[in-house]
């Protein structure tokens, strides 16, 4: 199993085997390799299928699309991060230390970071699924980071990270620049006093 992605994962599409859950890690290790070297533009299943040594017929089976295939790369990764210790921190370090873990996960790796943008954007029910996987994921950890029952503080962090990541995704702003902006929103965002509605 790849050292990226937890065991006990299930893949979006089906259960699997132990065999079976095995392509699927040798696909999705593949899948961040032939994006290093092809670029989002020239990554398909075909190669990714030939990298990971399956069949393209076996790599169709478990992702419909290449981005399907990426955003399961990225949901694994997301999955995968340990929750922040965090310990006495104040709430507003704590969404800091959320949003800064969250927006750096695919920082180190250029070529993934842009293609998880593109990928998550398509309209592949699959990608739509691991959307809202994800998304559900990231405010769980940011409800948590939170601590309190604020749902439109909740909503606006989400907007935050969402808009910031794609500022990064599509190269407008380093990964670096994007923690860095999100953290200053955040901040200014949780000193605001509340307003009635």
């Amino acid at each position: 199993m790849s050292e990226n992605a937890p065991t006990g994962i299930e893949a979006t599409r089906r259960r699997l085997t132990e065999k079976q859950a095995d392509t699927v890690d040798r696909l999705t290790v593949a899948a961040v390799d032939v994006l290093s070297r092809e670029g989002y533009s020239g990554t398909t299943i075909r190669l990714v299928a030939a990298s990971a040594g399956v069949g393209t017929a076996t790599a169709y089976t478990y992702f419909s699309s290449k981005e399907h295939l990426i955003s399961e790369v990225f949901w694994r990764r997301l999955v995968a991060m340990p929750p922040l210790a965090t310990g006495e921190a104040d709430q507003t370090a704590r969404v800091v230390a959320v949003l800064r873990q969250v927006s750096m996960l695919v920082a180190d790796e250029p070529a993934l970071a842009g293609a998880v943008s593109s990928a998550m954007l398509g309209d592949d029910p699959d990608v739509r699924h691991l959307r809202v996987r994800i998304g559900r994921e990231i405010r769980h950890r940011l409800g948590e980071a939170l601590g309190t029952k604020d749902p439109e503080s909740l909503a606006a962090l989400e907007l935050l990270y969402s808009g910031a990541l794609l500022q990064g995704g599509m190269g407008l702003l380093s990964y670096a620049q994007v923690a860095d902006l999100l953290e200053i929103c955040a901040r200014r965002l949780l000193a605001a006093p509340a307003t009635g509605t």
